[in-house]
C-alpha cells in the first residue's frame, strides 16, 4: 500500500517500477472479452470446491446438533458425557444465549442495509466517518474492557486502537486520491441496481446461515465453553466467509459495462449479472473457495509491512528483516490477489491462474504503482470492523446485563457476525474498484470513455508515483556506488 523510503537493501523493490511508463499502459487482453451465454466453461480448482462442501456440510452438522443438544431442555441428545472433557457443561439452554446472537445479526444487517441505501448520497461520509472515529471507538472498548475487568481484550483493544491510529497518520497523504476512487467505485455501483439488489438477497442468506451458526454458538455457549472454544467457534467462520465472498467478488458486471461502454449497450450480453452469479455458484465456486482462504490474510500482512517498511529510517539491519518479509509476501501476493476474482468471473479462469495474470498485467503497465498507493480497501475495512464492533458492543451490552459471565464469548463472536453483514454491503464498492484497476490496466480508453475526467486524475497521479519510484531507485543506485567507492578507497 505505500511506497517505501528504502536505502540500499530495498533497491530491488522498485526495479520493476522503471521499465513501465505511462505511455506503455496499454491492453493485453482484448476488450471484446467478456462473459458470454454461448462461451463453454470448465469447473475449476474442483478439490477446493469439494473440501469447501464437506466442511460446509459437516460444520453444519455440528452445530445443529450442539444447538439442539441444550434447545428447551438439558442435554436432550445425551451428549454432554463426551464434552466432559473440554467444556464446563453447565445447565444453560440454547434460548438463553440465541436472542443475543439475534441482536448482533439485526444490527449488523440494519448497518449493511443503511450503507448500501445511503450509497449515492452519504457514502463519501460515512467511508470518512469510519476511518476518524475507529481509532477512538477501539480505545473506548479498550477502557471498557479493564472496567469489567477483561485485562487481555482491554490491552488487544488499546494495542489495535495504536496500530489504527499509527496506520491512518502513516497514509493520511493518500486519503485524498483513496475517496476519488471510492466515489468513482461508488458511482459504478449506485448505477448498477441490479448488483445492490442482490447483494441485498445475499444479505438475507446469510442470515439464514447465521441463524443455524449463531444456534450452534449458543448451544457450544450453554455448555460452558472455554478459552480453546472460542478458536473452535472463529475457525467455523472460513465457510461463512467463502459465502459472502461468492457474490461480490465475481463483480463481472462493473468490468462489462466499462467494456461495453454502458448498462443500455446493445453488445451487452443478455442478463448479465444472472450470468457473472450462475458461474460463481458453479464452475467458478472453486476458484472463490480456494482464494478465501489465503486473500484477506496476504492483504492484510501487506498493509502491516508496507506500512512499518516505509517508517524504519535508515536502520540497515531491521530493514534487511523488513524486506525480506516484504518480498515474501510480494510473492505471495502474485499468487494469491482479489484482482484475480475479476478474471474469474469474465474469463472462467482459475484462480492461481487469474492471479498470476492479473499481477503481471499491473506490473507490466506500471498501475502497481497506483494500486500500491490506493488504501481503498484499508479504508472500506476500517468501515466493515467499525460495524462489526458496533453490533458486538449491542450484543455484548445485552450479555452484560443477563450473562456477564459470558460477555466476551458472546461478544467476540457477535463482532464477526457483524462484520461478515457490513462487509457483504463495502465489498461491492471494493470489487468495483477492483474492476477499475483492471480495466485500466487492459485498456485505458474504457476508463476514458466511462469518465474522462477520473482519466486524467488516474494518468497524472500515475505519472507521479512512476517518477516517484523512478528518482527513488536512483537514488538507491547512487547510495550503493557511493558505498562501493568508500569501500574501495
Amino acid at each position: 500500500m505505500s511506497d517505501s523510503r528504502t536505502s540500499s537493501s530495498s533497491s530491488s523493490s522498485y526495479d520493476s517500477a522503471v521499465g513501465p511508463s505511462e505511455a506503455n499502459i496499454v491492453g493485453s487482453h482484448s476488450s471484446s472479452q467478456g462473459i458470454s451465454p454461448m462461451v463453454s466453461r470448465h469447473w475449476r480448482d474442483v478439490f477446493w470446491l469439494l473440501i469447501f462442501m464437506a466442511h460446509l456440510i459437516v460444520v453444519g452438522f455440528v452445530l445443529g446438533v450442539f444447538g439442539l443438544n441444550r434447545f428447551k431442555q438439558p442435554d436432550r441428545l445425551n451428549i454432554d458425557r463426551y464434552t466432559m472433557g473440554f467444556l464446563e457443561n453447565k445447565d444453560g439452554l440454547t434460548e438463553d444465549y440465541w436472542p443475543l446472537y439475534a441482536v448482533a445479526s439485526g444490527v449488523g444487517a440494519v448497518l449493511g442495509w443503511t450503507w448500501l441505501l445511503l450509497l449515492g448520497s452519504r457514502a463519501n461520509q460515512i467511508m470518512k466517518f469510519s476511518v476518524h472515529i475507529l481509532t477512538t471507538y477501539l480505545a473506548v472498548i479498550s477502557v471498557l474492557c479493564f472496567w469489567v475487568e477483561q485485562f487481555f481484550w482491554g490491552v488487544a483493544f488499546a494495542i489495535g486502537a495504536a496500530l489504527q491510529f499509527l496506520y491512518v497518520i502513516s497514509v493520511i497523504d493518500r486519503l485524498p486520491f483513496t475517496m476519488l476512487v471510492l466515489q468513482r467505485a461508488v458511482k459504478m455501483v449506485w448505477n448498477l441496481p441490479e448488483v445492490r439488489r442482490v447483494a441485498c438477497i445475499f444479505m438475507l442468506v446469510m442470515l439464514l446461515w447465521l441463524a443455524l451458526w449463531s444456534f450452534g454458538a449458543a448451544g457450544v455457549v450453554a455448555l460452558g465453553i472455554g478459552d480453546g472454544g472460542r478458536w473452535w467457534l472463529l475457525v467455523v467462520s472460513w465457510q461463512v466467509f467463502a459465502l459472502h465472498i461468492m457474490f461480490p467478488r465475481n463483480f463481472g458486471y462493473g468490468f462489462l459495462v466499462l467494456i461495453h461502454g454502458g448498462r443500455e449497450a446493445t453488445s451487452m450480453p443478455p442478463k448479465p449479472v444472472m450470468s457473472s452469479l450462475q458461474y460463481a455458484m458453479t464452475t467458478s465456486f472453486g476458484s472463490i473457495c480456494y482464494g478465501s482462504l489465503f486473500t484477506a490474510a496476504i492483504r492484510t500482512l501487506r498493509w502491516e509491512i508496507r506500512g512499518l517498511r516505509s517508517k524504519i529510517g535508515s536502520n540497515e539491519c531491521l530493514l534487511c528483516c523488513v524486506d525480506f518479509l516484504f518480498h515474501l509476501v510480494e510473492f505471495l501476493v502474485r499468487w494469491f490477489n482479489k484482482y484475480a476474482y475479476v478474471q474469474i468471473a469474465v474469463y472462467g479462469k482459475s484462480f492461481n491462474h487469474s492471479a498470476k495474470d492479473a499481477w503481471e498485467l499491473f506490473q507490466s503497465t506500471g498501475v502497481e504503482a497506483l494500486i500500491a498507493y490506493d488504501c481503498s480497501g484499508a479504508v472500506l475495512f476500517m468501515g466493515t470492523l467499525l460495524g462489526g464492533l458496533i453490533a458486538g458492543t449491542c450484543a455484548a451490552i445485552w450479555t452484560r446485563i443477563k450473562h456477564p459471565e459470558r460477555i466476551v464469548m458472546v461478544g467476540s463472536t457477535a463482532m464477526l457476525m457483524g462484520m461478515i453483514l457490513v462487509g457483504l454491503a463495502m465489498v461491492v464498492v471494493e470489487s468495483a474498484v477492483t474492476s477499475i484497476y483492471i480495466c485500466y490496466a487492459e485498456d485505458p480508453s474504457l476508463i476514458n470513455r466511462w469518465d474522462s475526467a477520473f482519466f486524467a486524475q488516474l494518468s497524472e497521479k500515475l505519472h507521479q508515483r512512476l517518477q516517484h519510484r523512478s528518482s527513488r531507485a536512483r537514488e538507491v543506485m547512487t547510495h550503493r556506488v557511493d558505498e562501493q567507492v568508500e569501500t574501495a578507497v
